[in-house]
């Protein structure tokens, strides 16, 4: 049994980020890289679009408004999908059809982590938007989302009902913009040191490694 002090590691992303799609297998390769340092993992909510209503946009909406047009985000969509095509990810642009606000997504993640599923939970959600298409604001779509990880599918529904950790879930991600988290996935690595973007696991397990071996030096002084 490891006696090194464990590594804090917030990855801050959202579910509707192409590159947290990517960061996340990348951060999970890193992990398995550096099996001899102890991390514990918190996933950190962040609102990609926080302008989008909770009943969400359509996918059209949605492009025209960020990009200028459907065609403009093509080019880019291509580089992201054959990014994710090189870990093994799909990623179906045509067929997402609607946009969502995450917010609920960010709550079924924390109450997945109450079980030590929030990993889980957030790579059902992604499969189900990236690779499926899927329509995250659609309830049945989140409780059987939920279901799929392990989680009671009628209290999620319930609780999908209420405002529970509505409040919560923002100013956690309120949080992150507030410390200067603009762009996402930020791994912020003993609640000291951040790096943003899907970097290379090579390079993440390298920074996990370098970052317990000073907070463990520190801890030893």
């Amino acid at each position: 049994m490891s006696t090194l002090k464990p590594l804090r590691l917030d990855i801050v992303s959202d579910v509707v980020c192409p590159w947290c799609y990517i960061g996340k297998h990348r951060i999970e390769d890193a992990l398995k890289l550096v099996p001899d340092v102890p991390v514990e993992v918190h996933w950190r909510p962040f609102f990609l679009n926080n302008w989008i209503p909770r009943e969400g946009i359509s996918r059209e909406e949605y492009l025209t408004a960020k990009f200028g047009s459907i065609e403009a985000y093509k080019g880019i969509a291509g580089r992201v999908v054959a990014a994710a095509s090189e870990e093994g990810l799909s990623y179906h642009p045509d067929m997402v059809r609607r946009q969502p606000n995450t917010i609920d997504c960010h709550r079924l993640i924390h109450w997945a982590g109450a079980q030590g599923k929030a990993a889980e939970m957030k790579q059902r959600l992604m499969e189900l938007y990236f690779r499926d298409g899927g329509d995250l604001t659609d309830t049945n779509v989140l409780v059987q989302a939920a279901a799929d990880v392990g989680l009671d599918a009628d209290e999620v529904r319930a609780r999908l009902a209420t405002d529970e950790d509505v409040a919560r879930i923002s100013a956690d991600a309120q949080e992150a913009a507030d410390k200067g988290i603009s762009g996402v996935p930020t791994f912020v690595f003993a609640q000291k040191y951040a790096v943003s973007g899907a970097q290379p696991a090579e390079q993440l397990a390298r920074a996990i490694r370098q970052v317990s071996a000073e907070i463990n030096a520190e801890a030893a002084e």
